[in-house]
């Protein structure tokens, strides 16, 4: 493991403190190593659009809107090779939240979320990519080889 030294004014190093704390951050180079995985990541994703990724894609939606309901479930139909797992909220009478768990191509993943989000009745649509690293792996307990997915920071 490598060990540098960083310098910051007072006001900030205060203010990092006080966030990594009340983040319940046992250190602070554990804080600062979840910033430069979030940085390295967010760059990452800005240049390359073709590796593989993880990704939740979350967003809340009034299921009284006309044929919305309809419309989502369409796009994750289109595109059910990319869901491993939903989840379904009901948040009041008329709200709902719902949780994706997707994987797949950086890009196909993307131009769901899009597409899912700029739904006409869709609010508070997030998505958030993990990049992935995938090897075909032997193993003792299996005749064939399967895909291992390992997160790239």
């Amino acid at each position: 493991m490598e060990r540098f030294t960083i310098s910051m004014d007072d006001q900030l190093f205060k203010q990092f403190d006080q966030v990594s704390q009340e983040r319940g951050y046992d250190n602070r180079s554990e804080a600062i190593r979840d910033l430069v995985r979030d940085y390295l990541e967010s760059t990452r994703l800005q240049k390359d659009n073709k590796g593989y990724c993880i990704a939740t894609l979350s967003y809340i939606y009034n299921h009284h809107e006309r044929d919305l309901a309809s419309q989502v479930t369409s796009a994750y139909h289109h595109h059910h090779d990319l869901t491993l797992s939903s989840m379904h909220v009901h948040m009041d009478h008329d709200n709902c939240l719902e949780v994706a768990i997707l994987r797949g191509t950086i890009q196909d993943v993307r131009l769901f979320a899009h597409q899912v989000i700029a739904t006409n009745g869709v609010r508070h649509g997030k998505l958030h990519i993990v990049p992935l690293e995938q090897k075909q792996e032997p193993h003792s307990h299996s005749v064939t080889s399967h895909t291992h997915s390992s997160p790239m920071t």
